[in-house]
């Protein structure tokens, strides 16, 4: 069951004079990407074929994270009432497909599958996290507040069912490792550059990866605080079977920081946003 409803936040309270015009580009790509999850649960149902538990929980996460797409395409809405959400996301579905036909997972293992959806979840929670941090617009922090709560209780299925499976399949830490790392670059492919371009862009305006790419990444990296990435490597330890909240794992989270903040700032200037 959902833990919450759309029609359960105050919308009334929406402030207008408290809207961030970055966090409102965010909230459109976002949107989009989340109410895309219906093909990532096909895509999981296809390589979990055998297993009716983890099918079960993979649309019960689904419906969540619809509902997470559905509500910030309204809270965008109430921020530009000139954008039209359904509209952006049947573009954006036309523009962004990935393969659900198949019989396993492009990771290598189940195991691996579920260790890059762990690295998804710790992305998504931080984000929301670092947005509800950033804004002073109530429905929005409210908003991003309970979206980070399910990304977070999402990591947890996943972290768990990827236990069952590592019983199985043995992957090694350092395998678990390379698998998480390679996920976490991902996040710079055409996912989060062709929401960016088709939630805020003219479809006159052609689509450039690498600028796109940049001008979600120069606003998402703004808003991140160092106790964001320390609960991000913390996650990240965890998922790997590395110890978390150790004097390794914070100096490593001081490192990611600094270079996450030097590269937002390299992102800036190419598309000429203030750093």
């Amino acid at each position: 069951m959902k833990h919450w409803r759309i029609e359960q936040m105050n919308w009334e309270a929406f402030d207008p004079t408290k809207v961030n015009s970055d966090i409102v580009s965010l909230i459109k790509a976002a949107s989009v990407v989340e109410r895309n999850a219906r093909d990532y649960t096909e895509y999981l149902k296809h390589v979990f074929s055998e297993d009716p538990d983890f099918s079960k929980a993979a649309e019960h996460w689904a419906e969540e994270e619809i509902q997470h797409g559905d509500a910030l395409g309204k809270w965008a809405s109430l921020a530009d009432p000139s954008w039209d959400y359904k509209d952006a996301f049947e573009r954006y579905r036309t523009a962004y497909k990935i393969d659900t036909d198949v019989s396993s997972s492009i990771r290598g293992s189940r195991s691996g599958e579920l260790i890059a959806r762990c690295m998804v979840e710790t992305g998504t929670s931080s984000f929301y996290t670092s947005l509800a941090d950033a804004t002073d617009e109530p429905v929005l922090k409210a908003l991003c507040k309970q979206i980070a709560a399910d990304e977070y209780r999402h990591f947890k299925l996943f972290y768990d069912h990827m236990h069952r499976y590592l019983d199985r399949e043995n992957l090694g830490r350092w395998s678990r490792l390379k698998i998480a790392l390679s996920r976490v670059m991902e996040s710079e492919d055409d996912e989060l550059a062709t929401a960016y371009y088709i939630t805020n862009k003219s479809s006159n305006v052609a689509y450039d990866h690498k600028r796109y790419i940049a001008a979600y990444m120069a606003r998402a990296m703004k808003f991140y605080q160092q106790k964001h990435l320390d609960r991000v490597t913390a996650m990240i330890f965890k998922t790997t079977g590395i110890t978390p909240h150790s004097k390794i794992q914070k100096m490593i989270a001081h490192i990611v920081f600094r270079l996450m903040k030097w590269r937002q700032k390299s992102y800036a200037r190419k598309v000429g946003l203030a750093a």
